[in-house]
């Protein structure tokens, strides 16, 4: 049996960190003793200030900061950020001026090292001081996820990729949601946090993870030293059947979903959360795909009042299907693979995800006949 302690909490910081530093205490945080090497692994996608929930909040980080130096450990703070520098997010978000005065490393991953991490993948790269810390905690937030239902614990770890590596894994097995949720999962598995503390005070719903998602009040912090766990916990306190979150579907068919969990503390009532529509990326046979992918499949479009053509999301596209022609985007839907990385990275939140028009008539036909 796994343990998930949760806590309704606010980002007052009187409020915030007993309840961080009593949440780390019954998860053993005794771990930490002087001289351990930890590792804090936030969430921190892009550049972006706390209101905008895209990235764990400053007074949770600082919290579990201050409770790792109180045990004598020394601290390091990394992530790859999917756009910009490490310094450029800190900055932003108010993390950096959150840790004024702290003895804290903040340093971007840079080098890594080959892990086996069995079938189909084998031998990764991942981040060389998530694999050499003596602990690692892992700070994820509570958002959406347009290609993934939501990001939760074991994806967070996907930024123990360093840099374009990232959209390299994209392009190899983005394409199949289930094989990218089995990567994911593997990476965690292989990363093994000590501490998983998520961050879901200010959520975000809709059309997560990046500025396309909706900012939502839910007002609790979750931990355990088994992320599968939470994460199960975090879908049935939303309303979602953990078998529809690929990350922990692959927990699920590893064997690796406790059998009974159980929650310490209250949890928040939450309804209605507003969770991106998930569709096929292909079905029926292969010579129908090119046509399918075209005229019926859930893609990125663009905002064109929103965009400003800083070209962030055709740099950062792992399969080259975004043109700039003038001061407007072009989408080559046949190479496409509906990763969403371009609505990950938009700085302006002017990509979002939706059905071609033929593809709504054939699911509202669907539906009808169904």
């Amino acid at each position: 049996m796994s343990t998930v302690y949760s806590s309704i909490a606010s980002y007052t910081y009187e409020d915030l960190k007993p309840k961080l530093f009593h949440m780390m205490e019954v998860m053993n945080g005794e771990r930490i003793t002087r001289g351990s090497h930890v590792l804090i692994k936030p969430n921190l996608l892009a550049a972006a200030t706390p209101d905008r929930a895209m990235v764990t909040h400053p007074m949770i980080v600082r919290g579990v900061v201050e409770y790792v130096l109180e045990k004598g450990g020394k601290v390091r703070i990394s992530d790859s950020p999917a756009m910009g520098s490490l310094e450029k997010v800190m900055k932003e978000s108010g993390i950096m001026s959150a840790l004024q005065g702290l003895d804290v490393e903040v340093r971007e991953f840079r080098s890594s090292v080959m892990v086996d991490v069995g079938e189909p993948f084998h031998r990764i790269e991942l981040a060389e001081a998530a694999m050499t810390a003596d602990i690692v905690i892992n700070l994820p937030k509570l958002k959406t996820h347009s290609q993934m239902l939501l990001t939760l614990g074991v994806k967070n770890l996907f930024g123990c990729v360093v840099g374009f590596r990232k959209p390299q894994w994209h392009l190899r097995v983005g394409v199949d949601r289930e094989m990218f949720g089995l990567l994911l999962y593997r990476i965690y598995s292989a990363v093994k946090p000590a501490f998983t503390i998520l961050d879901g005070i200010l959520a975000m719903d809709g059309q997560g993870p990046g500025k396309s998602g909706t900012p939502r009040h839910v007002g609790v912090i979750l931990g355990s030293r088994d992320a599968v766990a939470l994460d199960a916990t975090v879908s049935r306190m939303l309303g979602v059947d953990p078998e529809k979150v690929f990350t922990s579907l692959a927990a699920i068919r590893a064997g690796e979903m406790p059998e009974s969990i159980e929650v310490v503390g209250e949890l928040p009532s939450v309804s209605q959360f507003i969770l991106p529509r998930i569709t096929p990326l292909v079905f029926g046979p292969r010579q129908t795909h090119k046509y399918l992918r075209k005229y019926l499949i859930q893609r990125p479009v663009t905002d064109e009042k929103l965009c400003r053509s800083c070209g962030d999301c055709r740099r950062y596209c792992p399969a080259g299907a975004i043109r700039q022609e003038g001061k407007k985007l072009r989408f080559d839907y046949d190479r496409c693979i509906r990763c969403y990385c371009c609505i990950e990275v938009c700085p302006h939140g002017a990509l979002k995800s939706e059905e071609p028009p033929l593809g709504r008539l054939f699911n509202r036909f669907i539906q009808i006949t169904s």
